[in-house]
């Protein structure tokens, strides 16, 4: 898995931090290829549950797909969120999510969105 800003991650944390919260996510990737084939694609889904590490911080596992491009193929996406970001004003936060599709089709897509606030549901 490879995101930029990875070097910031340390090992992760086995203490008594418990909450396992998910955050859902959408976006769409930049455009590939030239001509007649150039194309993006579009991405929604759950994050992994929350990985905290030894500071308090956390982030999540990504494992997903790109939908289908009218050829028919799609991308997989499997990448690690950026660390928590508060959001000012609440108790809630988003986590930045940047990278790169793996190649399909000769082809990647790059990307760059973020997940929607915390526990979506309550």
């Amino acid at each position: 898995m490879s995101n930029s800003g990875n070097e910031y991650y340390t090992e992760e944390y086995s203490g008594c931090y418990n909450d396992k919260h998910v955050h859902e996510f959408t976006g769409s990737t930049k455009l590939a290829e030239n001509g007649e084939d150039r194309h993006n694609h579009r991405t929604a889904g759950i994050t992994g549950e929350a990985k905290y590490l030894e500071n308090g911080r956390h982030y999540h596992l990504i494992k997903t797909k790109t939908d289908s491009a009218p050829d028919g193929h799609h991308h997989p996406i499997m990448i690690r969120t950026g660390l928590d970001i508060k959001i000012r004003g609440t108790d809630k936060h988003v986590h930045a999510i940047k990278g790169a599709t793996k190649v399909v089709d000769q082809h990647c897509h790059n990307f760059e969105f973020a997940t929607l606030t915390e526990k979506p549901l309550e």
